[in-house]
């Protein structure tokens, strides 16, 4: 029991851990309407389990997961219905993580995620470059709930 809360406390400090509600975002440098999205980080064992929520028929559906621990290791991000859709790789870098979610058929986005001072808002920052060289600069804010 004592290291079962030695463990929960070590990742009650883990500041990412939480649930976030996607409050504002920013696509190319225009503000956009956000569609409904929660993103729900837990602890598994040595990682984090990352589960990207969004409200369909006013019900929660996870839209992709993925567990990774914070070191960059390459981890399975699965879709909807369970499915292998690509890998994820986050890891802890200061006060941020870094991000990299890759996939066949889809453009690699790299970035950051940070946590304000105050423990209160996530802000994560993506690069995703399109078929067309292009690269896409987003912008996400949550809250915490």
């Amino acid at each position: 029991m004592l290291l079962l809360v030695a463990s929960t406390q070590l990742w009650a400090a883990e500041p990412l851990s939480g649930k976030w509600v996607l409050k504002s975002q920013e696509i190319a440098g225009q503000k956009t309407d956000p569609n409904p999205l929660t993103l729900a980080i837990t602890p598994s064992g040595k990682s984090l389990e990352f589960a990207y929520l969004v409200t369909a028929n006013d019900a929660q559906v996870i839209s992709l997961k993925f567990t990774s621990p914070l070191d960059g290791t390459a981890a399975e991000v699965t879709g909807v219905d369970g499915t292998k859709i690509g890998t994820a790789k986050v890891a802890k870098d200061g006060a941020s993580y870094k991000v990299l979610l890759e996939g066949p058929n889809r453009p690699a986005a790299s970035g950051q995620m940070t946590v304000s001072a105050d423990g209160k808002t996530l802000t994560s920052e993506s690069d995703v470059k399109t078929p067309s060289g292009m690269t896409v600069h987003t912008v996400q804010v949550f809250s915490r709930q």
